[in-house]
């Protein structure tokens, strides 16, 4: 093992003050409350060096004059406090260490300060002075570890065993004491729990070994990536004990308690690949010129009782995870793609929103309350868009009009100034070997929206409902993007000669996400101004939602998927028959637990997209492909290739034509002796020159310049 990082003594002979005054300092941070003199730090520090006290003496008079120690008596110092210790959350991490956030200003701290601290982990903060202007932090305590399980591979090279975790962003390796190490665990993917987190340790302490199988092989990375990211690919057993109390019958007695919508004209759009239907539509003629429409959500909360064994383990999920090849569901098969799921042809359970509708798409009225429905035809996207397209087919006249319906509340939304990204998905062919063959673009059709404004409608009605009750309830929020990054966002824009309206914000994205349509600064333009958002959350405390422009929003729709759904619809049915429900401070810690398991699983789904485009290319190794710039930053250019979304980077150094320095003002890469500049949204032509599967990385090699985007690129500056 590593050595641990107390003090030891140090070698005969004089001390270099600064080596001096660094062990003098970690002696005081220590003892912070206790006055010490010479006498008792040469004692601690073991100082035998000739002229070690006197130098011991002029270190410590001048980091008192540099404001680091305060004299409290003759000879006897203590470290100065200058700040109460903070209770705070790592924001992340990376391989020098971790980021926190204070009073929204980002504070690096070094790894060698940072008690093995990550995101999310709850951290105690103390700040030391560093000079009479600067400050030192240092992470004194660790108080909830978010991650305490960490996949990886086994070294030994240096004689002891460690686990090289898969996270590159991690900036320790986990020791492995020899006697929990089989030869069984060499040369796989394990899953490692950690059975110490002592400062006192060079490294965290490895305890029990879980093997998830074979290195590089496929199911092994993308179980790694599940494991990783705090998800699991199976369920507890007592989680699956209890499946077997849950009946599938429909009693004539619940029928009786709920809306018999049976008779009524439904069906399901959904994906080709999807199992689990959770959503249903419905439409019934009112009058010539009404109509109701009913959105008509599988009721998992009939089958998940509060508190059971499969609730918890639902709440642990928090949410189910879409990766590349699979999905890691929220519930158990049996329930989120056989009783739960609004599969045609049989009668299925429901929470529904109807409402009446008029030909202007006016709602006149709504009603909400459970429901029973027999869904008469299982629809995919495409073969209802190949309907509408064609004119004819399986009900071609109720499409029809929910499409006409769902363009006109889409076109009001916007109006009052919702936000309508529409971002690319890409999927994957993969052969029988799950070794992808082919990458494609999936674009939005007319019926993805018109699901997409049914569920909004559904959503934003559950919560402005509830808000009138003014009982506590899940909100899906989303704050107004702060000043910063939209005016990092204005800068990149400018480049291409684009300008947004900062007093009319959400009307001038809109006008900017319309004028680049077609475009080759697309792609990068949409991307960056959805970071420049601030990240949609679940919370008890409702500000809006920005981006919808919505007062009121909730998430309804999905509860086979989404925990918060399925609390909502709890709420929802407890206030219909007036009772009491979870306290809202309950409530609230559910809601950021379900807020970062989401953050959790857009991480994961992205490390699978990553690693199968990294798959994909490593048979393309020496290919040539058309790029655009899709960072800039001062090691080098990231490159988003045009033909399937991967991302490659070009180090600076392999860049052979001049040398070249990072400007940060302009966020480009400028020749000294050229002036030839490499800016965002640039297109380029680049070689693949390496593709690291286990590393989820690639490095291109930079060909040439297809167009050069901006002249002089000071004049828009």
């Amino acid at each position: 093992m590593k050595k641990n990082k107390k003090l030891t003594k140090t070698k005969r002979g004089i001390l270099s003050q600064k080596k001096l005054a660094k062990l003098c300092l970690d002696v005081f941070k220590l003892y912070p409350l206790k006055p010490l003199n010479y006498k008792q730090l040469s004692k601690i520090l073991k100082l035998k060096g000739k002229g070690d006290k006197s130098i011991l003496i002029n270190v410590l008079s001048e980091l008192e004059k540099n404001g680091l120690l305060t004299e409290i008596s003759r000879g006897s110092y203590k470290i100065c406090s200058i700040s109460k210790t903070i209770i705070t959350k790592v924001k992340k991490n990376n391989k020098g260490g971790v980021i926190i956030e204070i009073n929204k200003e980002e504070l690096f701290i070094n790894k060698e300060f940072c008690y093995f601290a990550l995101e999310g982990d709850t951290v105690e903060v103390m700040f030391f002075p560093k000079s009479k202007k600067k400050i030192h932090a240092e992470i004194t305590n660790v108080i909830k570890r978010k991650k305490t399980s960490f996949s990886g591979t086994i070294d030994n090279t240096s004689n002891n065993f460690f686990l090289v975790t898969d996270d590159k962003k991690v900036y320790f390796d986990l020791f492995l004491p020899p006697k929990i190490i089989s030869k069984d665990f060499l040369d796989k993917k394990v899953l490692v729990s950690v059975s110490s987190w002592d400062k006192k340790n060079k490294n965290p302490v490895g305890g029990r070994i879980k093997i998830i199988g074979k290195k590089n092989d496929h199911d092994s990375e993308i179980s790694s990536i599940i494991y990783d990211y705090g998800f699991s690919d199976t369920f507890s057993k007592e989680c699956l004990r209890s499946l077997k109390d849950i009946s599938s019958t429909i009693s004539s007695a619940e029928i009786k308690k709920r809306f018999d919508i049976r008779s009524i004209t439904t069906f399901t759009i959904d994906p080709e690949e999807a199992k689990d239907f959770d959503d249903a539509l419905s439409i019934k003629k009112l009058s010539s010129k009404t109509w109701e429409v009913g959105v008509h959500i599988a009721d998992v909360s009939h089958f998940v009782t509060e508190g059971s064994a499969i609730d918890k383990e639902a709440l642990h999920r928090g949410t189910s995870v879409y990766l590349v090849d699979r999905v890691v569901p929220m519930l158990p098969e049996i329930l989120s793609n056989d009783l739960c799921s609004l599969k045609p042809n049989v009668d299925r359970l429901t929470f529904s929103v109807f409402f009446e509708i008029n030909k202007n798409s006016e709602i006149i009225n709504y009603k909400i309350g459970k429901s029973i429905i027999h869904s008469d035809y299982r629809f995919t996207y495409e073969k209802a868009e190949e309907i509408l397209t064609k004119k004819s087919g399986v009900f071609y006249k109720e499409l029809k009009l929910l499409n006409s319906f769902a363009k006109n509340l889409r076109k009001k939304r916007e109006n009052k100034g919702s936000i309508s990204f529409e971002s690319k998905e890409v999927k994957f062919v993969l052969d029988d070997k799950n070794n992808p063959i082919d990458v494609y673009f999936k674009k939005p059709l007319s019926t993805h929206k018109l699901i997409e404004e049914f569920m909004l409608l559904a959503n934003k009605t559950v919560g402005k409902h509830i808000s009138l009750l003014k009982k506590p309830f899940v909100y899906r929020i989303h704050d107004v993007p702060d000043k910063e990054s939209i005016n990092s966002l204005n800068r990149v824009i400018k480049k291409f000669g684009y300008k947004l309206d900062k007093k009319n914000l959400s009307k001038s994205i809109n006008n900017l996400l319309d004028k680049i349509k077609g475009k080759s600064e697309q792609t990068l333009i949409e991307t960056l101004a959805i970071r420049s958002m601030a990240k949609a959350l679940y919370s008890t405390n409702n500000i809006g939602h920005y981006g919808l422009s919505f007062d009121y929003y909730s998430h309804f729709t999905s509860p086979i998927r989404r925990y918060p759904d399925l609390m909502a619809h709890r709420l929802l049915y407890n206030y219909n028959l007036k009772e009491d429900v979870t306290d809202k401070d309950t409530l609230e810690l559910n809601c950021k637990h379900c807020s970062d398991m989401e953050i959790a699983a857009t991480k994961a789904e992205r490390e699978s997209i990553k690693y199968m485009q990294v798959k994909f290319l490593k048979q393309n190794v020496g290919g040539i492909y058309s790029g655009i710039i899709s960072g800039v930053k001062e090691w080098g250019l990231y490159v988003e290739l045009v033909e399937n979304s991967c991302e490659g980077l070009v180090k600076i150094n392999s860049i052979k034509d001049d040398h070249y320095f990072y400007d940060e003002k302009t966020f480009s890469l400028i020749g000294y002796r050229t002036k030839k500049t490499y800016q965002l949204g640039q297109k380029v032509k680049i070689k693949i020159k390496n593709a690291d599967l286990e590393k989820k990385h690639l490095d291109f090699n930079l060909i040439n310049l297809i167009v050069f985007v901006v002249s002089n690129l000071y004049n828009f500056i």
